[in-house]
């Protein structure tokens, strides 16, 4: 880099230098070496690596004397040079552009190829028409590598000049009608860049891309499915018909149109032939060396065909776990997106989502994930694999295998409420290990699961609630305490919150500030239902007395109109019972709770028992408090961790990121309305070749050249053995 930087630098010093030189003794030895034009690559690499300005001057001026070389080595060397520094050195670009125009006449088509790609690589904008001509006579070639090399320089030239697209467009409209299939991927490569929006061009060439894109490489193939992807969107509307259902039926009868659309039976897809010719190019792409063409492939299949069109590719798609590390991270982002659609197809596939030791922590995630979507859809001995699959890793050294491995278990339980119970044990079982992380996220998940089901779940609780002496992990415990809480309003016989709360107000001093958070709020719980029933029971005592306190006042109405008392005293409120007089333990617990807040350390514990306190301030009214503290919680329900990923499209990089808000990226235009789609006969291939395409020569049968060839001698058109006597005789 030091001396491609000394040589722009020294240009504008060239000839004070040059002059300088030809006084030196050394510098002839130079210009006479100088002087052939056949130098090597390794000597001229030698003059331009050199340290003294005078060598690296020399080969700089051998660079721009030998563009005109027949070496094609010194040529390249030459045209790399130009293309690193045309920009910075407009002039001495120009100056060689009539050479290179001479090189499109070369009768080496390399060199043909070669002039025109750097001729379009020079960023010159003065030059675009003259860029322009240049793939005007490339599309003209004879050679397919040089019409290849013309469909490349197409999108240069339009970054070069935009005002040529009435050009481009005309050079892409042969390009794509090109014979040759490796001229017909970079013209669709071109096509994407300068006018994807221009479908009309490709009516008449969409036959001719899907017969030749098995044979295209890589790079032209991803390019030719993501067009045609788009164009059967756009080109094509989804037609239905219900498929009538097969009955039996009589021997005369007399009706025959058992498939016809009678509105009745299983609904169906009708595809175009068109659409259905593209469906059956892609399925040889499956078995492409290149992971990209594969999913490019699968992407087709998914968005466009039929739901039986996915069934061939969920083989190859699964086989890219075999990749190399970087690349089977970014294919096991595309089966999952593929399985959350059909996760039924990946079940004969189970056992290829196994974990292994080298899957790094985001392929061990995904493995669960897909483990997880295609449990409600296995058998029992794969439902059996599956949860020891994930037993085994809530083992594991990485908290990030052990949490993942929980949650799948979680998802297990709840995509299949029958394996519900089952996955409960497995996760009751965790809670005596000594990890508390491993705890914390199992009891997450049971909560979750105790929710889905809470009147089947009781005795649950009950055996959580014992685990509170032996589990230390906080968010554990107070897990368990949101539990006991939610479950207060049971009957006496199975309501066990009172004595938890008893347990807990002993030991609150050294309980966390999230396990005494729960206990304050459970304490609120247990008192707010201690007032309900206290209410509900004095409303019973209250309408037994409704009548004799009637007849009572109905006896003091009369007693008034005889005679009044002037001087009795005012009619004093009823006392309040004190706190001593107050003898049920659940007031007592909750006045302590109350007590023991007040002095501690932390703010938010404070201010929270203060609100219920002040809900709970008058035992007559606890409507509002039942609002708040007793209202039903929604189900829970966990979805998959690629559930936000379900529209991206498979092969994109949002996908992977997860993110659709990224430069460059198109979701699939909706299908074409019934009706409004392009007239079919503009996708018959004309006859002939589109303008400016080369003109292959067909190759005539033998037996037509040799009837050519006598018709030519005069001796007429004979036939069989006869022919071949008289051609030899004459």
């Amino acid at each position: 880099m030091d001396s491609t930087s000394r040589i722009s630098s020294m240009l504008e010093s060239s000839r004070d230098l040059t002059l300088e030189a030809s006084s030196v003794g050394s510098a002839r030895t130079i210009n006479s070496r100088s002087s052939n034009r056949d130098l090597t690559f390794t000597q001229v690499k030698k003059l331009l690596e050199s340290r003294q300005d005078r060598e690296l001057l020399e080969g700089l001026r051998m660079i721009i004397s030998n563009i005109a070389s027949p070496n094609v080595e010194i040529k390249k060397l030459v045209y790399i040079f130009l293309l690193h520094y045309a920009e910075s050195e407009p002039d001495l670009a120009l100056l060689s552009i009539n050479t290179i125009q001479k090189s499109l006449t070369d009768q080496n088509p390399q060199i043909r190829a070669m002039a025109l790609r750097v001729m379009s690589g020079i960023r010159v904008p003065v030059i675009s028409q003259i860029v322009s001509l240049a793939i005007k006579r490339g599309i003209a070639d004879m050679n397919p590598y040089v019409r290849k090399a013309a469909a490349l320089a197409i999108p240069k030239c339009y970054r070069l000049d935009p005002s040529t697209l009435p050009q481009m467009l005309e050079y892409l409209s042969s390009l794509l009608g090109d014979k040759q299939y490796f001229v017909v991927g970079p013209a669709v490569v071109a096509f994407l860049e300068v006018c994807p929006d221009r479908i009309d061009l490709i009516h008449g060439h969409y036959r001719a891309l899907v017969r030749k894109i098995v044979d295209m490489d890589e790079w032209g193939q991803l390019a030719t499915l993501r067009l045609l992807t788009y164009y059967a969107r756009q080109c094509f509307p989804r037609r239905f018909k219900h498929r009538r259902k097969n009955k039996p039926r009589a021997f005369y009868d007399e009706d025959s149109s058992g498939g016809e659309d009678d509105g009745s039976g299983e609904k169906v897809q009708v595809l175009d032939p068109d659409l259905e010719l593209l469906l059956k190019a892609c399925k040889p792409l499956l078995t492409s060396r290149s992971s990209a063409v594969i999913v490019a492939a699968v992407k087709c299949l998914l968005y466009l065909g039929q739901p039986d069109d996915l069934d061939a590719a969920v083989g190859p798609l699964v086989a890219l776990i075999r990749t190399p590390q970087d690349v089977q991270s970014i294919a096991m982002c595309n089966i999952v997106a593929v399985c959350l659609i059909r996760p039924e197809l990946f079940v004969r596939h189970a056992t290829r989502f196994l974990l292994h030791v080298t899957d790094s922590p985001d392929v061990c995630s995904l493995k669960f994930e897909i483990l997880s979507l295609i449990f409600p859809h296995c058998e029992g001995n794969l439902r059996e694999m599956i949860l020891s699959e994930l037993e085994h890793f809530t083992r594991s050294d990485n908290v990030e295998v052990v949490r993942e491995s929980v949650r799948s278990i979680g998802r297990c339980a709840q995509n299949d409420p029958k394996a519900s119970m089952r996955c409960l044990r497995l996760l009751l079982q965790q809670l005596s290990s000594q990890d508390g992380n491993l705890v914390a996220e199992s009891l997450t998940v049971i909560r979750h699961l105790i929710q889905q089901a809470p009147h089947i779940h009781k005795k649950t609780v009950i055996r959580l609630a014992k685990n509170l002496d032996t589990t230390v992990n906080p968010s554990a415990r107070a897990t368990i305490i949101w539990l006991v809480g939610e479950s207060s309003g049971m009957s006496d016989d199975e309501n066990i919150a009172p004595d938890v709360l008893r347990i807990l107000t002993k030991g609150f001093a050294e309980e966390s500030e999230a396990a005494k958070l729960q206990i304050v709020l459970l304490a609120a719980k247990v008192y707010l239902h201690y007032l309900i029933r206290t209410n509900s029971d004095s409303d019973q005592q209250d309408s037994k007395t409704s009548a004799e306190k009637s007849t009572e006042n109905v006896e003091a109405l009369g007693d008034e109109n005889e005679q009044t008392d002037w001087t009795a005293k005012p009619e004093q409120p009823p006392e309040q019972p004190s706190p001593a007089q107050d003898e049920h333990p659940i007031p007592r617990i909750w006045r302590h709770i109350l007590q023991l807040v007040r002095y501690d350390s932390s703010y938010d514990i404070r201010d929270r028992t203060r609100l219920y306190s002040n809900l709970l301030a008058h035992p007559s009214s606890t409507q509002l408090a039942s609002l708040m503290l007793l209202a039903p919680k929604p189900v829970p329900h966990t979805p998959s961790p690629s559930e936000n990923r379900k529209g991206i499209l498979i092969g994109s990089s949002s996908l992977v990121l997860g993110n659709t808000d990224m430069k460059g990226y198109e979701d699939l235009p909706e299908w074409v309305e019934e009706g409004r789609e392009p007239d079919p006969k503009l996708r018959e291939e004309a006859v002939g070749t589109s303008r400016g395409a080369h003109v292959e020569p067909r190759e005539a049968p033998a037996a037509e050249e040799l009837d050519r060839a006598v018709k030519e001698k005069g001796l007429g058109k004979v036939g069989g053995r006869g022919r071949r006597n008289r051609w030899m005789i004459g």
